[in-house]
């Protein structure tokens, strides 16, 4: 699974837990990217904080390992160098490439796209009732899937922090503690985001909402 994870969020991670039941796969293996070329004109935290934070949230899940094949390349991180190393490093092993269904719609601009589908089965996730395309896709080399949990992104989870909002429950809470103990995710004037306590169990809920901006990965 192959994404910025910035942060990684329970999105990623129930995507992920349904790819992994629905394909029956013996391993899932979140690669942060290096230096995402797409993101090339907005700050990305470093890759050693993206890669911990990736680490801490799929601890418990025995199925959940994570590579740093992309963080330990240097230069642009591309899709088409991220299969060609997990293949070389597993060359036995039928590949599934699990990405979000936005990223997908874009995968014919990508570096070597005509090779991409030689090397894996893509596989895109994205949130109920969102319109759903492969037009111009391998029908029999891509995968559509929705996923409930897409409805959380990190792009949001990084706003909130931002802003001062918490982000508990969105992502897990090892990566909330990652968070807060670095103070990532400065507002646009650069001043530190607010440390959020963890909600006390005693505490009353006061009220329930929900969000659905389209998941990002």
């Amino acid at each position: 699974m192959g994404g910025t994870f910035d942060p990684i969020h329970h999105g990623h991670l129930v995507a992920a837990s349904e790819v992994q039941s629905r394909f029956d796969l013996d391993e899932v293996v979140f690669v942060p990217t290096g230096e995402p070329w797409q993101k090339a004109d907005r700050h990305v935290s470093p890759a050693e904080d993206r890669y911990l934070m990736t680490v801490i949230a799929t601890a418990s899940n025995p199925r959940f390992t994570v590579s740093r094949v992309d963080i330990d390349r240097p230069g642009p991180t591309y899709t088409i160098d991220t299969l060609r190393d997990i293949h070389a490093e597993r060359p036995d092993d039928e590949l599934f490439f699990i990405t979000g269904a936005d990223a997908l719609a874009e995968i014919l601009s990508w570096k070597d796209a005509e090779l991409l589908f030689e090397l894996a089965h893509f596989v895109g996730v994205t949130r109920p009732g969102h319109e759903l395309s492969d037009k111009g896709l391998p029908e029999h080399r891509v995968t559509l899937q929705e996923v409930p949990a897409m409805a959380i992104s990190s792009t949001d989870c990084r706003a909130r922090v931002g802003g001062g909002q918490p982000v508990w429950y969105l992502v897990p809470d090892g990566v909330v503690q990652f968070i807060n103990k670095y103070r990532l995710y400065a507002d646009p004037r650069g001043e530190l985001p607010p440390v959020h306590p963890r909600p006390h169990a005693a505490e009353p809920v006061g009220a329930t909402g929900a969000f659905a901006p389209q998941g990002d990965l």
